[in-house]
């Protein structure tokens, strides 16, 4: 049982534990190393030192511009709600002056399919500047 113990805290398991609990969520589940805690743990003390990986970390600037864009692209998206928002206030209106002036029907349907064009218009613009925020920089 002593000699057990000992294996399981010995300098090289802890080190090797340590460097999977300290690398980011993103890196442990995308770049699997060859061989599990479990695995390392029964190989031979020289075999797992060897198959351990060290930290794989990116430039600072990098991970800002990459904030900067998906917030500036989330702004950007913001405006699709306004052209949701628009197009019910235009039908909304069409009911609305159809049902004082039932004789008007055609001419405020025109009106109110200029006003929908009009408004999803301004929804696929934000969208478009969305997309080119997001991958044309």
């Amino acid at each position: 049982m002593y000699a057990c113990a000992k294996f399981v805290t010995s300098p090289a398991v802890l080190r090797g534990g340590s460097r999977v609990l300290a690398r980011p969520v993103s890196i442990s589940l995308f770049n699997r190393p060859e061989a599990t805690v479990e695995q390392q743990a029964l190989l031979p003390f020289c075999q797992s030192v060897v198959s351990t990986r060290s930290f794989q970390t990116s430039p600072v600037s990098q991970d800002i511009d990459t904030a900067a864009k998906f917030i500036g692209a989330g702004a950007a998206t913001v405006g699709v709600a306004g052209s949701g928002a628009g197009i019910g206030t235009v039908f909304g209106s069409l009911i609305i002056g159809y049902a004082r002036n039932p004789s008007l029907k055609q001419q405020l349907f025109s009106y109110a399919i200029l006003g929908f064009a009009l408004s999803e218009a301004m929804g696929l613009f934000c969208l478009m500047v969305a997309f080119l925020i997001l991958f044309a920089m």
